[in-house]
């Protein structure tokens, strides 16, 4: 009888942490293969199937195989025909986040001695698998720990958790949010900033979140954004969405937003298992008065 077999396909933008994913699936039981030419992928599940020793494969594939990663998608319909189960993992990062990690490990890019050019490449050669994946991680604010933790979560979650909910707050002068599904804006509600002992108190702190949670404004638009999502989330998971990115932000991504998100994600929680909060801008600082 041959052996039922679980195949994660791990893809993405160099520098995006795909080393580090791998070695989590590793850690996770998976036989784990880098930088395999995709037309191997169903032969070697195959073999896999007829043996007891390996049950779970997870296999990068990316642009580093040239020409051989054009044969991915028929790879993938063959491993439909053999009716094996898959996931594919897209991992990302911003354009800036993939340049300061190739300048602190001082490597070369991979396809182009500019990190800048070669960004742009795998950008948009990889945007048909990016479409057809299952899971698209945004790894720009996560630290190693962070991706391990996160991965785990998501692969060993699933009977528990439909959904991986990231909530991020930012700042508009730094530039809105790349790749939310869902952006609220919070520069309506009163600003920490303009109170003197509280300008340098970042949103995590007791007397900031005080301040802005003590205005019934904060209370209805909380209150109005947990019913919305409530909503939103039951369906998008109907509809097969698998993570959920959303996006607050105020002026600097320092005080409001920051606010804002942790008490959503407090409250989303004690539904949504799987659920992330990061403050992109939280230590940049940069203020202009409004």
């Amino acid at each position: 009888m041959d052996n039922k077999i679980e195949v994660i396909i791990l893809t993405g933008m160099s520098g995006s942490g795909k080393s580090k994913a791998l070695d989590t699936l590793e850690d996770l039981g998976y036989y784990c293969i880098d930088n395999l030419p995709p037309e191997l992928l169903p032969k070697f599940c195959q073999m896999a199937t007829q043996s007891k020793s390996v049950d779970k494969i997870a296999a990068v594939m990316d642009l580093r195989s040239g020409e051989f990663f054009e044969s991915l998608f028929s790879s993938i319909e063959e491993l439909k025909n053999l009716n094996i189960s898959y996931k594919i993992i897209f991992l990302e990062a911003s354009q800036d986040a993939i340049i300061a990690r190739y300048k602190e490990g001082r490597r070369p890019h991979p396809l182009n001695p500019s990190i800048i050019e070669g960004y742009k490449m795998e950008k948009e050669n990889l945007g048909e698998i990016r479409k057809k994946s299952n899971y698209i991680i945004d790894t720009t604010l996560f630290s190693a720990k962070d991706l391990k933790k996160y991965l785990i979560e998501v692969l060993t979650n699933n009977e528990e958790t439909e959904i991986t909910i990231q909530i991020t707050s930012f700042g508009y002068k730094n530039n809105i949010l790349k790749d939310a599904d869902l952006v609220f804006d919070v520069r309506f509600l009163p600003n920490p900033y303009y109170i003197k002992e509280l300008q340098d108190k970042d949103g995590l702190s007791e007397e900031t979140r005080d301040y802005v949670l003590k205005w019934d404004v904060s209370q209805t638009f909380i209150d109005k954004v947990i019913d919305l999502l409530k909503f939103l989330i039951p369906n998008y998971i109907k509809e097969g969405k698998s993570v959920l990115n959303i996006g607050f932000g105020c002026t600097g991504g320092f005080h409001r937003s920051v606010v804002i998100a942790e008490e959503v994600a407090r409250i989303l929680k004690k539904d949504y298992k799987s659920l992330y909060v990061s403050h992109r801008d939280r230590k940049k600082k940069l203020w202009i008065k409004e």
